[in-house]
């Protein structure tokens, strides 16, 4: 029997191959757009590290490109491709986390007396920063990238929806519902955020949109 899913994201070719053969049909577009913003920002700012909670916030810090050649780039990320596009231009990681909530405890517990600079976007959730502010936690935050909703009506439900951020979920259930699908979030922030709709919700092990799909095709396989 197949299965029709909806990915509130545009998939690659080659991500869209790893559904071939799995009798799942899938429907993608952007439930949400980037915008990424003019921002002031000093590089030789004293800060200890700089904290990056998505990779629209490395993509946008990075076309600012105003860090010097000597600049010592420490940071702190949720998410391992934020890791890798970090690392890949030339930032020293020091702490990766899954969610920002992760994040906060891990600052809290290792690096309390430390400050940083927290790069974000106007959706940012409130945990990491409500908890630097509650502990008297050193750190300024700039906005960085704006996120907004590309709201679609679809006139047909589905067995699976993918959703890959909050603001995903956000936009989605604007003009739809789950019915009886399944939502398919690629980390617990985003499952949190799906709970308030649906208890019928399965988490990627890992966030990366390849995991998500063999997650995906994993549940249709075994209910076969």
């Amino acid at each position: 029997m197949s299965s029709t899913i909806l990915s509130t994201k545009k998939l690659t070719a080659s991500q869209k191959e790893l559904l071939r053969g799995s009798r799942i049909t899938v429907f993608d577009y952007d439930a949400i757009a980037i915008e990424y913003l003019h921002f002031e920002w000093l590089s030789e700012s004293v800060h200890d590290f700089y904290v990056f909670t998505s990779q629209n916030a490395v993509k946008s810090v990075l076309k600012k490109n105003q860090f010097s050649n000597t600049a010592e780039k420490r940071a702190l990320c949720v998410g391992t491709k934020t890791r890798h596009v970090l690392e890949s231009n030339g930032f020293r990681i020091i702490e990766t986390a899954q969610s920002a909530s992760d994040l906060a405890k891990i600052i809290l517990k290792k690096y309390k007396k430390n400050s940083f600079l927290f790069f974000s976007g106007n959706l940012r959730r409130e945990e990491l920063p409500k908890t630097l502010m509650e502990n008297n936690i050193r750190y300024k935050e700039i906005q960085v990238y704006r996120t907004t909703f590309n709201t679609k009506k679809f006139d047909r439900s589905f067995e699976g929806v993918l959703f890959f951020s909050p603001s995903g979920v956000c936009s989605y259930m604007e003009k739809n519902s789950l019915n009886h699908g399944i939502a398919f979030c690629i980390g617990t922030t985003t499952a949190k955020e799906a709970k308030k709709h649906t208890d019928k919700i399965i988490i990627s092990n890992i966030p990366t949109v390849e995991e998500l799909l063999a997650t995906t095709i994993k549940n249709y396989s075994i209910n076969d």
